[in-house]
């Protein structure tokens, strides 16, 4: 039997935990290897540096639940990060991973080409060469091919909007935005040009923006089941013209939309809150795995 002392005591320390790892966060000094220390590693099996293309950045990681997958496969998700396309490592999202997994999600973390070695749509190329690879593959790691949805933070958002919107990317690959069960915008960009973040401005060719290369140009056309989530105070891209307008447009077009808004969250700890010291933030994984559970899949 646990006494109210243990009780006090194990609420004590995971408060401790939780602060220490998002003082680190907010500091930016070893904050993604403090999460990652504090992620458990007993909930799942890790299959590290799957190619899905040819080249060194076009590789994924493999997050697998424990115990036998049910009948039809667990559900898939393929993850991209953010750092304006001009940086980020997938191993730096095991806590991303290692929560999807517990849950009972196959995750895929994929890196993707950044600047300046590429610059717009090589990296959403990319992005949708992972997930028809994730498409293809899921099967042999226990997932099912007809839940599989494209998720992204940020940057890594616009990566998984353009994607699941734009099937210009999946077509490339011989697939369609069809072939998701869903996809999932985490404080992405999705209507942001013309920008005066200095990161991105190079990556699209700033102030001659390349047309049609904005998720919010396909939103009026109906899309897979969508899950579009944000802080309601966000410094770096606009929760209003980006999330809400996104979500408003796919909603008039027909499309589906669960829309949620944190407003304990900023743009980074809305992903850190994914990590297990820092749920209390706000409760983005519970509603993520929500969302997938009660999507049903495509009818590929």
């Amino acid at each position: 039997m646990t006494t109210p002392h243990r009780i006090s005591w194990r609420r004590a320390a995971l408060s401790i935990a939780g602060a220490a790892a998002l003082a680190a966060w907010l500091s930016g000094c070893s904050a993604v290897g403090t999460l990652n220390a504090l992620t458990p590693r007993s909930s799942h099996t890790l299959q590290a540096d799957v190619a899905y293309g040819s080249l060194p950045r076009q590789q994924l990681d493999v997050y697998r639940p424990l115990g036998a997958a049910p009948a039809a496969g667990w559900p898939v998700v393929v993850f991209f990060y953010g750092g304006s396309w001009n940086s980020g490592e997938r191993g730096d999202y095991r806590f991303l991973g290692e929560a999807l997994s517990a849950r009972g999600v196959l995750a895929l973390v994929a890196d993707y080409r950044l600047y300046p070695e590429v610059r717009y749509p090589d990296f959403i190329e990319d992005s949708a060469k992972a997930v028809a690879f994730g498409l293809d593959h899921a099967a042999q790691w226990g997932g099912d091919p007809k839940r599989v949805f494209v998720m992204g933070h940020s940057a890594g958002g616009y990566n998984a909007a353009m994607v699941a919107l734009d099937p210009r990317w999946l077509d490339m690959n011989r697939h369609a935005p069809k072939d998701l069960a869903g996809w999932i915008g985490l404080a992405g960009p999705y209507d942001f040009f013309p920008t005066d973040n200095p990161d991105a401005q190079p990556v699209f060719f700033h102030p001659n923006y390349p047309p049609r290369a904005q998720p919010i140009a396909f939103a009026d056309q109906p899309a897979r089941p969508t899950f579009l989530g944000a802080p309601t105070q966000d410094r770096l891209v606009s929760p209003e013209r980006s999330t809400r307008q996104l979500a408003a447009r796919l909603e008039a077009a027909g499309t589906p939309v669960t829309l949620r808004m944190y407003s304990g969250a900023s743009h980074t700890t809305l992903i850190g809150a994914f990590a297990w010291p820092l749920r209390w933030i706000a409760p983005v994984l519970d509603d993520v795995v929500a969302f997938i559970q009660s999507t049903p899949p495509a009818a590929r």
